[in-house]
């Protein structure tokens, strides 16, 4: 009876391992162009979590800000929790896990991902939800973000939602198997290459309401109060990039949701003439995105804000932090370095990776 038990015993294990291994091997490692995306949210569980200010939401922060910048002009140490159409909801939930984790100085947050009231698709939820560890706050936002067609067990089992992956197995599936390539620095996507806006704007109908809906108001009330509950400065920001277009019924409800707060909004679009940019220059995608050089604009112009309201300190004088941002901050030039070089030879930046 004994024997007999061993073996089940044996045979449970050796099928949980094989289980767990086809599962890792499995999972899309995110290492093609925009799918890139899909290992942010992952990398800031790499980082000291002693931060200053933690940047959250979508593109507009994960291509807009720098923290290197951030350092090396104001000794501010950050990272961007950005992930691509990361929903108001979903923001809401990677606050709540940071905060458990560390207690920034100030948060920033995204408002352009008010404009949805409901899920947008699966590939952008796993973009932000894979890359979560697993807790109460993914749990949430796994229920809170799902579409029609996702089932829940798919994230706590990815391996039934991406079995026939099998076709695509490869190399990089077994080379990157216990960890990710780096594709950000410190949630900082760095695009060095200059696709100017066109004069061309798209024809967008008219919404029938510029109303924000229920669900990201809900939202967006409890970061508020989330960053209330822990002492924290909340700040709300639109980014300074022209499509899509941020109306101003959104920026007017923002503003009065700031003020009904207490909080600070800074619309970044009307200023600028003040930041410098100029989107013949300052975009890699027509527009939609801050290249590098936009960036470290808009950075700079808001490391200047956050010093003056917040008597942010200046860290610079920390040996043991100082060199680590000493390490980051030349790993950030020898990446824009290379991306310059490419552009130069092929005409692009040939990947994202940051290593």
């Amino acid at each position: 009876m004994r024997e007999e038990i061993k073996k089940i015993i044996f045979a449970v294990v050796t099928f949980v391992l094989v289980f767990l291994f086809l599962q890792q091997l499995f999972m899309p490692k995110y290492l093609d162009g925009a799918n890139t995306h899909g290992n942010m949210i992952r990398e800031y569980y790499r980082s000291a979590m002693d931060h200053n200010v933690i940047f959250i939401g979508d593109c507009e922060v994960f291509a807009s800000f720098s923290p290197v910048v951030l350092w090396d002009e104001f000794g501010m140490a950050s990272f961007v929790r950005g992930s691509a159409q990361q929903l108001v909801w979903q923001s809401y939930y990677i606050l709540e896990e940071t905060l458990r984790l560390e207690t920034p100085d100030v948060i920033i947050v995204s408002v352009l991902a008010m404009q949805y009231d409901a899920p947008q698709s699966e590939a952008y939820n796993r973009m932000t939800l894979d890359g979560m560890r697993w807790s109460t706050s993914k749990m949430r936002a796994i229920d809170a973000s799902r579409t029609a067609d996702e089932d829940w067990l798919s994230y706590f089992f990815p391996f039934f939602r991406f079995k026939d992956r099998w076709r695509e197995i490869g190399a990089e599936d077994f080379k990157y198997f216990f960890r990710r390539p780096q594709v950000t620095l410190n949630g900082f996507m760095i695009r060095s290459d200059v696709r100017p806006a066109s004069t061309f704007i798209p024809n967008i109908p008219r919404r029938a309401t510029y109303q924000f809906g229920d669900k990201p108001l809900y939202y967006l009330e409890r970061i508020a109060a989330l960053a209330e509950e822990n002492e924290i400065p909340l700040v709300l920001i639109k980014a300074p990039t022209l499509f899509p277009s941020w109306h101003s019924e959104w920026s007017e409800q923002i503003n009065d949701f700031a003020l009904k707060n207490n909080l600070r909004y800074i619309n970044f679009l009307d200023y600028i003439t003040e930041i410098g940019l100029d989107f013949s220059l300052h975009t890699f995608d027509g527009g939609y995105t801050l290249n590098v050089a936009g960036a470290e604009k808009l950075t700079r112009f808001f490391g200047e804000i956050l010093t003056a309201e917040f008597e942010l300190p200046d860290r610079r004088n920390e040996p043991e932090t100082a060199q680590r941002w000493a390490e980051k901050s030349e790993l950030y030039h020898r990446i824009i370095a290379r991306q310059l070089t490419e552009i130069e030879k092929y005409g692009e930046i040939l990947d994202f990776l940051v290593r």
